[in-house]
């Protein structure tokens, strides 16, 4: 009898553990490695293809979370633009994919902007951000919007000013970075901490790649295909791509733009003429319409133009196909976001200003 007592003790305190940590697995982004969950599907021989040229994302877990906390409500503040209305996640819609789904995004007075909005989701594998890799990283990225006439088209003056006029927006810059001012480097600072939890791990092809059987013949010939077509020298890594600028008209002069001159603008160079960051595909086949210009909203006709204009080859609808159902493997859990509550604006809060 002591000893039935004993052992029933013994698993109620491993229970007890190991309901205490599974939240924290949980919020990280699941199992994976533990083996955990329907998604884990079985093992292949316990086989992980840590050789393959893209790797699986990694689960990330939070190590400040005050900081990240104030992040996720700036990303969410509208009031950070000159109309009050406009938010980082106007353009960058964490239900949609972190992108808005339009050929370019709507900013202040309805100004369309000059090129797609590339998704904010596994941005922190870019090696810049922007498709002309202006940014040096997420911080800098930050800043611009809020600056920028037909985006936010507020100004970072304007913008620390209403975030100090809000007595909880005082309290958590304080509790966070242990000043009595706000800074607009704080802000993007917060910002890019929300931004680099923003990852989609737990894809059928991370779960592939980590030994687990998730994919089918035909996703696997897509794969196979990709590799042996040449798209994988420049779609590798975590994001499948992000970590190189390329030119679009490698193999013939690409002709549906001619006017977006890309990374040339920011070196002056000449040979940089028409040369972009090379897109993220993890989660693909939620981001469209795809390019820098928007040119199409089909995710196999993309696949088209990419072979016709960079790699000189012409695919078969066979070989289309397969690539495709190959792209969607790709796509991971989504960021699970509970919707921040903003504090209200007090009399010294500057006005919404639509003009």
């Amino acid at each position: 009898m002591k000893i039935f007592k004993f052992t029933a003790i013994s698993c109620l305190l491993a229970f007890t553990v190991i309901n205490g940590v599974m939240p924290a697995f949980t919020i990280a982004g699941g199992l994976i490695d533990m083996g955990y969950g329907s998604r884990g599907g079985s093992m292949v021989s316990g086989l992980k293809r840590s050789e393959e040229p893209i790797q699986p994302i990694p689960i990330s877990f939070d190590d400040d979370r005050p900081k990240i906390e104030l992040g996720k409500k700036l990303f969410f503040e509208p009031r950070l633009s000159k109309s009050g209305w406009i938010s980082c996640n106007s353009c960058h819609n964490l239900s949609t994919g972190g992108a808005d789904n339009l050929p370019s995004s709507i900013g202040h007075k309805w100004l369309f902007g000059p090129i797609n909005s590339p998704t904010v989701l596994n941005a922190k594998f870019n090696l810049a951000q922007f498709w002309d890799g202006r940014a040096k990283d997420l911080k800098e990225q930050a800043k611009g919007p809020i600056a920028n006439p037909m985006e936010m088209a507020s100004n970072h003056e304007l913008a620390v000013s209403i975030l100090q006029s809000i007595p909880e927006y005082m309290g958590w810059f304080k509790e966070v970075y242990k000043d009595e001012k706000i800074t607009i480097d704080n802000v993007a600072d917060a910002i890019t901490a929300f931004e680099e939890t923003l990852t989609t791990p737990n894809s059928r092809f991370d779960l592939w790649l980590r030994g687990y059987d998730r994919i089918s013949q035909s996703e696997q010939e897509g794969y196979d295909l990709f590799k042996a077509k040449g798209c994988i020298n420049c779609h590798n890594g975590f994001g499948v791509g992000g970590n190189s600028f390329q030119k679009f008209g490698i193999a013939k002069p690409y002709d549906k733009d001619t006017q977006t001159l890309g990374r040339c603008n920011v070196t002056k160079n000449e040979k940089d003429k028409y040369v972009f960051k090379v897109p993220l595909l993890k989660n693909i086949e939620l981001t469209a319409p795809y390019f820098h210009d928007a040119s199409t909203w089909s995710l196999s006709e993309a696949v088209n133009i990419m072979a016709e204009y960079q790699l000189g080859v012409t695919l078969s609808r066979d070989e289309t196909n397969k690539i495709v159902a190959f792209l969607k493997t790709l796509t991971g859990d989504q960021p699970s976001i509970i919707f921040p509550i903003l504090p209200p604006s007090t009399a010294n809060t500057q006005k919404p200003d639509r003009n």
